[in-house]
């Protein structure tokens, strides 16, 4: 070593016996760090422009928490799912995005301002130049590294102040619980709660109710208008987008729309070339209608559309995360991260000529959750 840097170093015993600010001299020296300037922010301490400084800057933690608050409130409380235009309700649920976007805004534009705030009105001004050097740093660097963390936090004057402590802490606890919310609050349903209704996890839109006939509907933009398929719509080769109806249903605006927008609804409608050899899943050998195959269009990976379809290959591809599933192959996965077939919706024709649902899936769709076996 050079320069000012000591050439013996202290005992054990010599470093039990060093006081802090000796052990802070001693690591400065043996890293070759020159402390060039140096101006504390608040010489006089305890004067009244230092309490303002430190009520504002726990001000803006106090918002941050505040804003954590209204966001937990908002995320778990505030309501979330699609009301109708005429509905009452219609406008607090078109205001649960924008809500809860600006609520963790402001939790972390308080956080922000909070921090710089404090770094600007208490941490000392400081300009240090160190030498470089090679090699190992010596055993004894543990001792002088703690001292000069411990000198750090004491200039910083953070150690006496408690407010900022306290509404840091809350500030930051709180917010911490609204980024834990957002990946966890998916995960608070019950998938055996109402096993029996269509709410459930393992039934959808497309469940028969009371005997009712669920026809296959395509979208065409208007959400009112209702447009059965029939097997001669489609041309070989050729795929559609539909979507459950029924009949009980049509002059329900807020049914109809739900059905649309329903997660769990859309399903790939495909229509094979005549002759096309098919491996069928066993014990849904019967859910084709002819060259007519229907499956979940959810992404058994992370629940992405796969809406791309290729005839040749017989091939569908989830944009996402590039999962491709064989139609050939009871829509086997062939590549990607999805390890789960897609759910094959069982289809027929009724006596008018429209295709109709014959059932449910006969498991989830989408995503795995705990109790899913396949």
């Amino acid at each position: 070593m050079s320069g000012d840097t000591p050439t013996e170093l202290p005992t054990e015993d010599e470093l039990g016996k060093m006081s802090r600010d000796e052990l802070v001299k001693l690591g400065l020296k043996m890293d070759g760090v020159e402390l060039v300037h140096y101006e504390d922010k608040w010489p006089v301490k305890g004067t009244r422009a230092e309490k303002r400084a430190e009520r504002l800057v726990a001000l803006w933690f106090l918002i941050a928490a505040l804003g954590g608050v209204a966001f937990l409130a908002a995320f778990l409380f505030w309501p979330w799912r699609y009301e109708a235009p005429s509905s009452d309700k219609h406008v607090l649920y078109s205001l649960y995005n924008p809500v809860i976007g600006i609520t963790l805004g402001i939790a972390i534009l308080g956080l922000g301002v909070g921090a710089l705030l404090y770094t600007k009105k208490f941490i000392p001004d400081e300009l240090a130049v160190q030498q470089r050097h090679d090699g190992p740093s010596p055993q004894v660097d543990q001792a002088t590294v703690l001292a000069e963390l411990a000198d750090a936090g004491e200039r910083s004057t953070l150690g006496r102040r408690s407010l900022i402590k306290k509404t840091a802490g809350l500030g930051a606890g709180i917010f911490g619980l609204g980024v834990l919310a957002v990946p966890l609050g998916g995960l608070i349903k019950n998938p055996w709660q109402d096993s029996d209704s269509s709410k459930s996890l393992w039934h959808t839109a497309w469940k028969p109710v009371n005997g009712e006939k669920v026809y296959l509907r395509r979208h065409t933009g208007k959400f009112h208008e209702v447009e059965l398929v029939r097997p001669e719509d489609l041309e070989a080769g050729g795929f559609e987008t539909v979507f459950p109806f029924r009949e009980s249903e049509r002059d329900n605006e807020e049914a109809l729309v739900h059905a649309i927008k329903s997660s769990d609804g859309p399903v790939m409608l495909i229509r094979l070339r005549p002759g096309q050899p098919v491996v069928k899943r066993a014990g849904q050998e019967d859910f084709n209608y002819g060259d007519f195959y229907a499956y979940s269009k959810i992404c058994t990976h992370l629940g992405c559309p796969t809406s791309l379809y290729e005839q040749q290959t017989g091939l569908l591809l989830c944009p996402c995360h590039q999962s491709q599933f064989d139609v050939f192959h009871y829509a086997k996965p062939r590549f990607g991260p999805a390890t789960r077939a897609l759910p094959q919706l069982p289809i027929t024709v009724d006596e008018d000529g429209y295709l109709i649902a014959r059932g449910d899936f006969i498991e989830a769709v989408g995503p795995a959750f705990w109790e899913r076996k396949s």
